[in-house]
């Protein structure tokens, strides 16, 4: 199964990915790690990378599909397009996939995540708040799945997903 996560920077994608990465036995796609890194080879400026960090993580996710494992790809995933590409790397692989939304709704709990995170990608720069609120971020209207992190601990939040992924799986 594809686990197609997203939300805008510091609503806590990353470390609730993480967290249900090694409860599930998944692995972990992360668009900034492949991002960066093709910054850092010199193949693309950061300010025209377009789709080719989705790109690549579709790509490796349908790999990993194909050979039976489990898949968390962690994106912002800000429009349908990206979405759908996901949902098409799973389709590929002929494997089923669920999408969840990771969201804070306390403004000033998400305002306060983004300006204290500290990055853990060699080079990679951290949206600042404004960035973050002017960011491009359509609605999911297809998801299967909305976690509000504002009110509760990484560990609750990611709990609630790895129940959700078992309770799927278990139903196929």
């Amino acid at each position: 199964m594809l686990i197609i996560l997203g939300g805008l920077p510091g609503v806590g994608k990353t470390s609730i990915a993480r967290l249900a990465a090694q409860e599930l036995g998944a692995i972990h796609l992360r668009i900034d790690t492949i991002e960066q890194a093709v910054i850092d080879c010199g193949v693309v400026p950061s300010d025209e990378m377009g789709p080719v960090g989705y790109v690549a993580a579709n790509r490796i996710a349908t790999d990993n599909l194909r050979l039976g494992h489990l898949v968390i790809g962690d994106a912002v995933n800000p429009i349908e397009l990206s979405r759908a590409a996901w949902r098409e790397a799973a389709i590929i692989a002929d494997k089923p996939f669920v999408q969840i939304e990771l969201i804070c709704s306390d403004v000033d709990e998400h305002r306060y995540r983004v300006e204290t995170r500290k990055g853990d990608i060699e080079n990679l720069k951290l949206p600042d708040w404004k960035k973050v609120c002017d960011r491009e971020y359509h609605p999911w209207p297809d998801v299967d799945l909305v976690i509000d992190t504002a009110a509760q601990s990484l560990c609750a939040s990611s709990d609630i997903l790895v129940s959700f992924v078992r309770k799927k799986i278990a139903s196929i």
